[in-house]
């Protein structure tokens, strides 16, 4: 199943073509200034270099986040109108979930830095169940959850909560560092999974956007 996978979630994001062999091509980008004014050429490019036409396109993939608001909306936007006016299913992945494949351990607890002193953080049993929802939450009230579980840590950032775990007992649990490109574990993950259609795919924002904590929404 060819599969095309969008991740425009945080300041790094990710795009790849995969299919049931593996990953073909997988792209690591880099757009401070938000996705929505190059996610389609690249999207282009990297079907010109696979020698491939979106019509081709069998399955789409798109992050669900946790992330930027407007990041997750751009990437999502983009899988379900092309899901939609090729008829082709599509599969929304989380990142965090996403990241607990990269682990090793039966547990993983899974964390990516959601500014404002807080995290994005989930714990994960190897088989990619959630053992703790995924949440946004600060990082020493996570720290209180994981109490009584033995895991190992997968982050592609790590090293801001390092110094936060001094003296917590958790600061010799194993850190695995995941890549910032996820774009191809999450179509990986798509095409072993449920598909829908592009209507019931839905963002996983976990935390409420700016206007609706000053009351605008």
């Amino acid at each position: 199943m060819l599969t095309l996978a969008v991740d425009t979630t945080a300041e790094f994001g990710s795009i790849a073509l995969a299919d049931t062999e593996g990953v073909r091509e997988e792209v690591l980008l880099h757009s401070p200034e938000g996705f929505s004014g190059v996610l389609f050429a690249q999207i282009e490019a990297l079907l010109g270099r696979q020698g491939v036409a979106l019509r081709e396109v069998e399955l789409f993939v798109g992050a669900s986040g946790p992330g930027s608001f407007t990041g997750v909306r751009v990437g999502l936007a983009a899988v379900k109108g092309m899901g939609e006016v090729l008829g082709r299913p599509v599969v929304a992945v989380s990142n965090l979930a996403a990241l607990a494949c990269f682990g090793e351990a039966e547990l993983r607890a899974t964390v990516i830095d959601a500014r404002r002193g807080e995290v994005f953080a989930a714990l994960y049993d190897g088989a990619g169940m959630a053992v703790i929802p995924e949440q946004v939450v600060r990082f020493p009230r996570f720290l209180e959850l994981l109490a009584g579980y033995r895991f190992e840590w997968v982050s592609a950032g790590f090293e801001p909560f390092v110094t936060a775990l001094a003296g917590t007992g958790l600061e010799g649990y194993p850190v695995r560092v995941a890549p910032r490109a996820l774009a191809g574990t999450m179509a990986g993950m798509a095409m072993r999974g449920r598909l829908t259609g592009a209507a019931a795919i839905e963002a996983n924002y976990v935390r409420r956007s700016d206007a609706e904590l000053l009351g605008v929404l």
